[in-house]
């Protein structure tokens, strides 16, 4: 029952987000998985409009928040409010404390404001002072960025990438996909303000499903494979001569548990109760990509992190 509500709202995100079906897909794999995601692509690709979706979909708080040069971490997490009628301090609740947060442009954000975010990513908490706040339960942000304009950014320290659980970088559409974005619009446009409301997944369904996704079977084969992509990040040589000295850092272990849990989601998702090679392999570039530092040289060889994962891939054997 929950399998076909969560099919059910994947094929509603899909049709009102055309053409980008694998970030569809990856917003609800971090949903099912318990974690982060990051979305990187260039302005009016949808990436605001898919996270949206999603929150309309789920019985679940939302808050969209713009980050900006001159933001302070106590506009994210909140701030204590002095009461003059009992002469005491009150906590205010800031965005932070939504299940689903949209931190939009998230590298225009000084330190202060990207550590108090790394702080409720990580930890689940919110600390203020002497007193630490709870989150809910249920609290997935989504962080976009723009690869085309640097002026005014401040990049994202690689401690605080770490903790996101994927990676995901959107394209533009094809020409048969704009023609329909184009009468999507128009459709919309043109819908009564009054119109239905549609059908919410509700937080404890998915809950259910997590726990689902935490029962789908990995061969032992396959574990070992999924360890062993991990390794070769770390001591590439070992695995390849041709990906020596193409890296300065690996990735860690929460890469790891994040190909773990994401292939495990992709499979569920996908309506199967074990995994495959083929859900690692798809799921390993957004799970690796922003936990690998290349080296100097590679970089100014024109060498990728995309371009070391397809080789990574192709050279470590699959069971």
């Amino acid at each position: 029952m929950v399998h076909a509500e969560l099919i059910a709202l994947r094929r509603r995100i899909g049709a009102q987000i055309l053409g980008q079906q694998t970030l569809v897909d990856r917003l609800l794999v971090a949903l099912l998985a318990d974690g982060h995601l990051l979305v990187e692509g260039a302005p009016g690709l949808a990436k605001t409009s898919a996270v949206k979706a999603l929150a309309g979909g789920i019985e679940a708080d939302f808050h969209r928040i713009q980050f900006t040069p001159d933001l302070l971490p106590a506009d994210l997490t909140g701030t204590e409010v002095y009461r003059p009628a009992d002469g005491s301090f009150r906590f205010d609740h800031g965005p932070i404390f939504h299940n689903l947060l949209l931190a939009d442009e998230v590298n225009r954000a000084p330190a202060k404001v990207q550590s108090a975010l790394l702080e409720a990513m990580g930890e689940r908490q919110v600390s203020v002072g002497r007193a630490t706040f709870e989150l809910p339960r249920l609290f997935l942000v989504m962080a976009t960025q723009n690869p085309i304009e640097q002026e005014g950014t401040y990049p994202l320290p690689e401690a605080q990438l770490d903790r996101f659980l994927l990676h995901v970088r959107v394209d533009y559409p094809d020409v048969d996909t704009e023609k329909a974005i184009l009468a999507l619009n128009r459709a919309a446009a043109l819908e009564p303000a009054g119109a239905a409301p549609q059908r919410r997944v509700s937080q404890a369904q998915v809950l259910e499903a997590r726990r689902a996704v935490l029962g789908v079977y990995m061969a032992p084969q396959l574990e070992d494979y999924l360890v062993h992509l991990v390794m070769a990040t770390r001591e590439p040589g070992r695995y390849s001569a041709a990906l020596e000295g193409w890296l300065r850092f690996g990735a860690s272990p929460r890469a790891t548990l994040a190909l773990d849990r994401c292939a495990r989601a992709l499979a569920w998702l996908d309506g199967r109760d074990f995994v495959t090679p083929e859900d690692i392999q798809q799921i390993a570039p957004d799970c690796l990509r922003h936990r690998l530092l290349l080296d100097y040289e590679a970089e100014a060889d024109g060498r990728s992190v995309d371009g070391f994962i397809d080789a990574l891939l192709a050279r470590v054997p699959v069971p």
